[in-house]
Parts: structure tokens; sequence; C-alpha cells
């Protein structure tokens, strides 16, 4: 049984963080977060369960960190930017 939990990405480098929404299956984005870690990104993510004390995302506080809206979208962006460096340097020049 899943029960609904808070997803949130935090940028380690600039202590910015961001409550990507909510989701039942934490797979995809723990992988993903798991994913840029690899490739060097200074990233970590934390899923909290859905409760009274934090049913809205702006009640979610973390300490040193500030709220940066789109915040996963400039993730994603820049680990696939990174993805395509690394597949260009590996091409062989013909």
């Amino acid at each position: 049984m899943y029960t609904k939990s808070w997803l949130v990405i935090r940028d380690d480098t600039k202590r910015t963080f961001e409550v990507y929404g909510q989701e039942e299956n934490t797979n995809a984005f723990t992988n993903k977060t798991i994913a840029m870690q690899r490739d060097g990104m200074n990233v970590s993510c934390m899923i909290l369960p859905v409760t009274n004390k934090n049913a809205s995302k702006t009640t979610i506080k973390i300490t040193n960190y500030v709220v940066e809206v789109g915040l996963y979208a400039r993730l994603l962006k820049q680990h696939q930017e990174i993805i395509l460096r690394h597949y260009e340097q590996e091409e062989p020049e013909s």
C-alpha cells in the first residue's frame, strides 16, 4: 500500500530546495536524483509523508535552505547537459 508523500529536491551547493509535488510511487524521482549524484551533481532528495503538520507544501521548511521555484526543472536540464557533454566526448572522430 502506498501513501502520498511530498517530493523534496535540494541543491546542496546553492542551499536551495523545492517541494516538487505529491506522489504515491517515488521510484522515478529517487532514481533521477541518484543519477544526478552519480554524475557529480551536489543534490539530495527527501520523501516526506503528507500529514496534518505538512498538508500544504508551503508549510515545509528546511533549516538553512531557501525555496527556489523551478529548481527540479533546472536540475534536470543541467543533468541532461552533463550527459550530452559526456556522450560528445566519447564519440569517435570520423
